[in-house]
């Protein structure tokens, strides 16, 4: 658990998740570690936060019920440069864990993430790598984020992915029909 002392002077900490009972979880456990949080459920209530009350932290989904979170990051970043944000989401690929911190996002974390690797992502001293997840992806997963990623690019057009991924269709498509691997 980390030091009051690291957290800095202003604890806030903004959640943005359309999941609800993964982001009382979450507000509670970072509430424990010293925390002042603030949740939202959507783009526009997270954009709302971030323009009346920019916190120096955030945790903000991708995948949001009316949107992208990385508007979310765009507004907390025009209005507070030095806020430690870290992009959490369920679909993650690598074009959009570039797309994250292009756009200011200090990390990028995917679900299911623990509080733990959340407050280390957040506190992590600028320019270093926080340390290593306990539980990294596995390699299905990373052949599952790839297929995922080529698809994206595809515009989710399944024949073409296919063909670049020099699969079989129906097999590509039984593997997108599948939950991602732990």
């Amino acid at each position: 658990m980390p030091d009051l002392a690291e957290i800095g002077e202003d604890k806030s900490l903004l959640l943005v998740d359309d999941d609800e009972p993964f982001v009382r979880r979450l507000a509670k456990a970072m509430e424990k570690r010293g925390f002042d949080v603030e949740t939202a459920e959507s783009v526009a209530a997270g954009r709302a936060i971030s323009t009346a009350r920019p916190p120096a932290y955030a945790v903000i989904d991708l995948r949001l019920v009316d949107g992208n979170g990385l508007d979310v990051v765009e507004t907390l970043r025009e209005r507070r440069p030095d806020s430690r944000i870290v992009v959490l989401t369920g679909y993650g690929a690598i074009t959009t864990a570039v797309a994250a911190v292009k756009m200011g996002a200090t990390d990028y974390l995917s679900k299911p993430a623990d509080a733990n690797d959340v407050v280390n992502a957040l506190l992590a001293p600028q320019g270093e790598l926080p340390p290593p997840p306990e539980n990294p992806m596995s390699a299905d997963r990373v052949r599952w984020e790839h297929i995922q990623r080529v698809y994206e690019l595809c515009d989710r057009n399944v024949s073409e992915t296919a063909r670049r991924l020099n699969m079989h269709r129906r097999t590509l498509q039984r593997i997108l029909a599948k939950r991602s691997p732990r």
